[in-house]
């Protein structure tokens, strides 16, 4: 099953689409938001699978779409593939701690505006660095606290994509300061669709998505990286670490940080990688941050050509 929510309202209008991502059923007289849904998932998720879309169901545009959820109490974003923590640290002159091979990195963001797969994205100022991360995320139901990996990975309820903008001449300076990201860190963007991990078939394998990450700037390919590799925690242990101390309420996303594998062929997916890597190969940056008017596109591509959640592509513009 696929969930989207239209916009209209703070929270969007929940619907079912098909899965070709092609037509759309309407779900209010199940539940009128993704939210109400995942606050009472066990008995809404099958009144939901029960909604027929047939062949005379409207057509499914993303453009129509919100984030499947537009505001949630709690997004937070971890960064689990060691290549890109490696790179990217190294581009701001730091060393990467040895507890990052057994402590989950892990920051909460803002959830309060969540951008839809095509809403143009905002900034004030070109200098700030204007950077894209490619991620898969999932959203959870009610997590006690002190819930461990082997259980953690029951309450992944729907897994969908993100692109976690960054403004990375913001970022140094706010670390620095030793209180972590803010102004760095702007709204995120998600899929059109959020999907239940067994309309993923075996993309989905339990703990984390498989599947090419595919990423580009105004069409050309900035990398394609396999999304099920190179990360050193996955899904369950991601959601286990952020219940240690804290109850995850229903609607929780988790982010798996920039896709990134260690097999330098598969490309990129932010610019602050490649430019780490050009300046580890020829001594200096040369590919420069994004600026008003350039369009970034990512999809997840499974082995068989499949675009399961189809493509969050936005145009960045100028603000004020």
């Amino acid at each position: 099953m696929k969930l989207a929510s239209l916009k209209g309202g703070r929270d969007g209008r929940l619907v079912v689409v098909s899965d070709d991502l092609a037509r759309f059923a309407d779900a209010a007289s199940v539940a009128p938001t993704l939210q109400a849904a995942l606050d009472d998932w066990a008995e809404i998720e099958l009144r939901l699978r029960a909604l027929e879309v047939g062949p005379d169901a409207p057509a499914f545009d993303p453009a129509m779409a919100a984030a499947p959820l537009p505001r949630t109490h709690n997004w937070s974003d971890g960064s689990v593939y060691l290549n890109h923590m490696e790179l990217v640290r190294r581009a701001r002159g730091a060393e990467m701690p040895g507890s990052f091979l057994t402590d989950p990195l892990i920051y909460q963001g803002g959830g309060d505006d969540l951008l839809g797969p095509c809403d143009p994205v905002p900034f004030a100022d070109e200098s700030w660095g204007i950077d894209i991360e490619a991620e898969v995320a999932v959203i959870v139901d009610d997590v006690p606290m002190g819930t461990d990996a082997g259980a953690a990975a029951g309450h992944i309820r729907l897994v969908l994509l993100a692109n976690d903008w960054s403004l990375r001449n913001l970022i140094p300076g706010e670390l620095a300061k030793g209180f972590g990201f803010y102004c760095g860190k702007p709204a995120t963007a998600f899929s059109a669709v959020a999907a239940t991990p067994d309309a993923l078939g075996e993309l989905w394998d339990g703990r984390k998505l498989h599947g090419a990450m595919e990423t580009r700037i105004d069409g050309e390919l900035l990398g394609r990286p396999d999304a099920g590799k190179d990360m050193n925690f996955d899904f369950a242990e991601l959601i286990a670490h952020a219940a240690r101390t804290r109850n995850l309420g229903a609607g929780t996303i988790i982010g798996s940080g920039t896709v990134s594998n260690r097999d330098r062929s598969t490309g990129s997916t932010c610019i602050a990688e490649v430019r780490m890597i050009e300046t580890i190969e020829t001594g200096a940056p040369t590919t420069p941050f994004l600026t008003f008017g350039r369009t970034v596109r990512m999809e997840l591509v499974g082995p068989d050509g499949s675009k399961p959640f189809g493509a969050i592509e936005q145009q960045v513009v100028g603000y004020g």
